[in-house]
């Protein structure tokens, strides 16, 4: 019977492609788990459709509905954080993005917008009837329930995971299934930590105790970090994050990721998308220590906050001496989305004996100019976004040190920022500092 009904639904990526009517709003999801077929079939139609918006995020594969439409009042692809893929199309004009708060995305899907046709790769259908939702949780259920048209497009190189909860969808809440894909994964390098980012994870790890619950967010910083802390001497960690990356496979790896001390979801490592190398893939595939949940599970506050001695990690761009940090944008440029970091800089404050770290390395080299900059600046420059206000960064390190903001007046948090600012910079930011109003030679720098 089951299979009879699964016959019905099988439909050829033309013929689903043949479904999406002009004005309509298509999902396409996330990651690893965005369609491929259905994807190339409908940037074929792009002649024929008009006012067509697609949603997804952190594309890793090139998408057909991008690179082969150069007209967008046809087929418009948007984004909900980028890649560097769908920052390149941005900065061509083929892309767009959408600003969200990561741990709202399934109610913002559920309250505030409409979905006509969602298209999503998963694993083959197993024998109960079940399509799992592989590396991307997510906001995916949240989507699928809101279309008016569901339709899988089945990859068998895709693992199945093990959930935690809304991780995959029976066979009778599908309308169409593609079939014949076995198209490899993409898989993300990873680079060796630099001298700058270890210097960085020496600070953190510090300041960690045995049975810590490790956060990583994304960028280079946070995963070289978690291979340092996998190196250490530190034991029974936890796992409660929204990126599942290598630095957790190297802490398995060592005997450091049990997930044994922790109070919620203890002996699973909670986890909403993973993406890596191909041996995290298998790592994951089918293992029941690992819990794949909906975003509004891992990244709410008072869920990871249940769990002590939360430790937060995350990267970004620049920060000014108010203590504000950009993690996403450069000036008005957009570079990536505002993601989960301020969902888990507050679940750190929720959690006993919680501590958040936002990363960056003192100093750039300015591709334009050839020169180094300092990423401590006086103000953030004009129309750059602030992902973590000032009244909610806890600590800031760079390769210099760790700064805890968090209760400091404006004068104190002013002085412990420049103090982590490379030594060639110091005397500059001191004397700006002085023309702001915020710091006074006789009372900053002896002081400081």
């Amino acid at each position: 019977m089951l299979m009879k009904e699964y016959a019905r639904k099988v439909i050829s990526a033309e013929n689903a492609a043949a479904l999406v009517k002009s004005g309509d709003w298509v999902e396409y999801g996330m990651g690893l788990c965005q369609p491929i077929a259905f994807d190339a079939a409908l940037a074929m139609r792009k002649d024929e459709l008009r006012n067509v918006g697609i949603r997804g995020l952190m594309s890793v594969r090139p998408l057909a509905v991008v690179e082969r439409v150069a007209d967008r009042s046809s087929l418009a692809y948007s984004s909900w954080h980028f890649s560097s893929q769908e920052r390149r199309w941005a900065e061509e004009g083929r892309c767009d993005y959408i600003p969200m708060s990561y741990r709202y995305q399934p109610e913002i899907y559920r309250k505030a917008l409409d979905v006509d046709v969602a298209v999503i790769n998963t694993p083959p259908m197993d024998k109960h009837g079940y399509f799992n939702f592989s590396l991307t949780n997510s906001s995916t259920m949240a989507f699928l329930e809101k279309a008016r048209i569901v339709i899988m497009e089945v990859n068998e190189a895709l693992p199945r995971t093990c959930g935690g909860f809304e991780e995959c969808i029976h066979l009778r809440d599908v309308d169409y299934v593609i079939e014949g894909g076995n198209h490899p994964l993409v898989a993300l390098p990873v680079a060796e930590p630099s001298d700058v980012d270890l210097r960085i994870a020496e600070h953190i790890v510090k300041q960690m105790k045995d049975g810590s619950v490790v956060q990583l967010g994304i960028g280079g910083v946070p995963n070289s970090v978690g291979t340092l802390i996998a190196q250490s001497e530190l034991r029974d960690l936890g796992m409660h994050t929204e990126m599942l990356v290598d630095a957790y496979l190297a802490m398995h790896k060592s005997g450091k990721l049990t997930n044994a001390r922790k109070k919620a979801d203890r002996h699973k490592g909670v986890w909403t998308f993973c993406l890596g190398s191909l041996e995290l893939y298998e790592w994951v595939a089918d293992n029941p220590g690992l819990a794949s949940c909906p975003v509004n599970y891992t990244n709410s506050p008072e869920i990871m906050g249940r769990n002590d001695n939360l430790v937060t990690i995350n990267g970004c761009i620049e920060a000014d001496f108010h203590g504000q940090v950009s993690s996403e944008s450069s000036s008005i440029r957009q570079i990536s989305g505002t993601g989960g970091q301020l969902d888990f800089v507050n679940g750190s404050f929720v959690s006993d004996g919680g501590k958040s770290f936002i990363c960056m390395a003192s100093t750039y080299k300015d591709k334009e100019s050839g020169r180094i900059r300092s990423r401590i600046v006086p103000t953030l420059p004009q129309g750059e976004v602030v992902t973590a206000p000032r009244s909610q960064v806890h600590q800031l390190v760079t390769e210099w040190g760790s700064a805890v903001l968090v209760g400091c007046s404006k004068k104190e948090r002013c002085e412990r920022i420049i103090s982590l600012a490379h030594p060639d910079f110091r005397d500059g930011l001191f004397r700006e500092a002085e023309s702001l109003g915020l710091l006074r030679r006789s009372q900053g720098k002896e002081e400081a």
